[in-house]
């Protein structure tokens, strides 16, 4: 596995689906509905989690939500120190977000740069009227004053440890989160 050794599972597929309909009702309840509401996972595992979400508020609501893909390579601070070419995957959102409720979704929440990016993306596109944000674990040690609005589960960790998520969509794997040490 990579040079980490499995410490233990956080979710399994139960919690994780589980976890997803309390933040979808979470969703409704704060916002009043889906009025203005769309959904914009961060790439990679953002995305799949953003259409999971929509689906249990459209089984909950009974009203389909837009979602859309957001690629923030370009808008990482850290940019310079990954590959000399960085590989982007590009964003498809596919709606007008001026005046909307934009709910980022992404899979871990940790020192927020990821957010702080996305943020930044999201704002060259247009002007929400609020930018909210779902994750599926808060493992803590920010750097940005950044918190979660909805968060599936909060897991305090050590910087000796990563927060591995799998979804079936994307690993071909059982859905699961778990918490590994680091070598």
């Amino acid at each position: 596995m990579d040079g980490s050794t499995k410490k233990k599972q956080l979710m399994d597929g139960d919690a994780l689906r589980r976890a997803l309909t309390r933040i979808a009702h979470e969703i409704l309840e704060r916002n009043k509905g889906v009025e203005d509401l769309v959904l914009v996972g961060i790439r990679t595992r953002g995305v799949p989690l953003a259409k999971r979400l929509a689906a249990a508020i459209a089984q909950i609501e009974g009203a389909e939500v837009p979602v859309g893909g957001l690629d923030i390579t370009l808008y990482r601070d850290d940019l310079s120190t990954l590959a000399y070419n960085p590989i982007v995957h590009g964003t498809d959102i596919d709606f007008d977000i001026n005046g909307k409720k934009v709910i980022l979704v992404d899979d871990v929440l940790y020192t927020g740069r990821t957010i702080r990016a996305a943020l930044d993306a999201v704002i060259d596109m247009g002007r929400p009227k609020a930018v909210q944000l779902a994750v599926l674990i808060d493992r803590g040690h920010r750097e940005l004053p950044i918190r979660a609005d909805y968060a599936g589960k909060n897991v305090p960790t050590s910087r000796k440890e990563d927060v591995r998520v799998s979804l079936s969509e994307m690993d071909g794997e059982a859905d699961e989160v778990v918490l590994v040490d680091l070598k």
